[in-house]
């Protein structure tokens, strides 16, 4: 791509929360040209019209995916549910522009696993071995070179990068870790259902997913990477009364002799020069990131049960999906890593 050239992408399912995060990330990337927006059921129509608040910002129409064949495109952003990304690229392949999948489908290696947790079979098994994980602090080497990169979940991002450099350097043991994480409601997508339904949400704060939440193993096959040893781990997500943001509380056995200094050594030492993660004294707030790249993260440990407590956030569409989502693309095209991402949180 030439330099003075802005990168022609196009977004494929761009009406739920995370295409319109990307819509907003994208339209005022200064390196980026929002050739092409989807939507299958709303096609024809101003996206500005579906949501006014991208009124003077965002003039495209929306297109079906038919049409992106009459599209020059460098980079494909699939904003599809999971199991619809894996379709998509089985039609399309990877050898006419690089894909950045927001869905699961191509996130596990182990494709009997996937097929478990998620309910069907897997139709695009030809380009598994071609997904990169795209957590950019963890794979950035190969996410430069990759054509299919597999964005990760928004719980796996939040737990993964505080545990994977405790968990390589052997300081918390890989097995029997809790994961306690609360997320915002645009976590459970646009379309509405029974439990997120404002009377339910609003003024509670429930638990689901109890034992078989989706991105459980996710989880577990990055974090065994890591650790050298199969990592085990318990999952409990909880749905919070607020928009977006996930907080996520851990708790992971220390390893004898490991002390509370050790553990804010090892974290420094694999992120002081990561643009995005910020090490915090005091567990951190979700106003500490809403709306931006962030992921702010808190260690401690307690010597009377010898339990490393871990709290971290971020914002479920940004650093958790459509931020990140760019994050991956900045890297793929060269492109200065935090290049329009740059937004300071939004507080209150």
């Amino acid at each position: 791509m030439p330099a003075h050239r802005r990168l022609r992408t196009a977004i494929v399912g761009a009406t739920g929360y995370t295409g319109m995060e990307l819509v907003r990330l994208l339209c005022r990337h200064p390196a980026v040209e929002l050739s092409a927006i989807t939507s299958e059921s709303r096609t024809g129509e101003y996206y500005s019209n579906l949501y006014p608040h991208f009124a003077k910002s965002v003039s495209n129409i929306l297109v079906s995916q038919d049409q992106l064949a009459d599209y020059d495109l460098d980079l494909i952003f699939l904003a599809l549910p999971h199991k619809a990304s894996m379709g998509f690229v089985r039609q399309h392949g990877i050898d006419r522009a690089p894909l950045i999948d927001l869905s699961a489908d191509f996130r596990l290696q182990n494709i009997a696993t996937w097929e478990d947790w998620y309910g069907t079979e897997h139709t695009c098994r030809e380009h598994l071995a071609d997904a990169v994980y795209g957590l950019p602090e963890l794979y950035r080497p190969a996410i430069s070179e990759a054509r299919l990169v597999a964005n990760p979940g928004c719980y796996p991002t939040s737990s993964i990068l505080p545990l994977a450099p405790l968990i390589k350097a052997g300081l918390v043991s890989p097995r029997g870790i809790v994961i306690d994480a609360k997320s915002g409601v645009t976590g459970a997508g646009y379309k509405p259902k029974p439990s997120t339904h404002y009377p339910t949400v609003n003024e509670g704060f429930s638990a689901y997913g109890l034992k078989r939440h989706r991105h459980t193993p996710e989880m577990e096959e990055i974090l065994t990477r890591h650790s050298g040893s199969n990592v085990t781990l318990q999952l409990t997500p909880h749905l919070l009364p607020v928009n977006r943001g996930i907080l996520s509380t851990i708790y992971a056995a220390a390893v004898n002799g490991v002390t509370e200094e050790r553990l804010k050594q090892v974290l420094h030492s694999a992120y002081d020069k990561e643009p995005f993660i910020r090490l915090v004294d005091h567990p951190p707030s979700l106003d500490n990131v809403r709306g931006s790249n962030f992921c702010d993260i808190c260690v401690a440990l307690d010597e009377r049960t010898g339990i490393v407590l871990v709290v971290s956030v971020i914002d479920n569409l940004v650093k958790g999906a459509a931020g990140q989502a760019v994050q991956n693309m900045n890297i793929m095209f060269g492109i200065e890593e935090t290049t329009g991402l740059g937004a300071i949180p939004l507080s209150p």
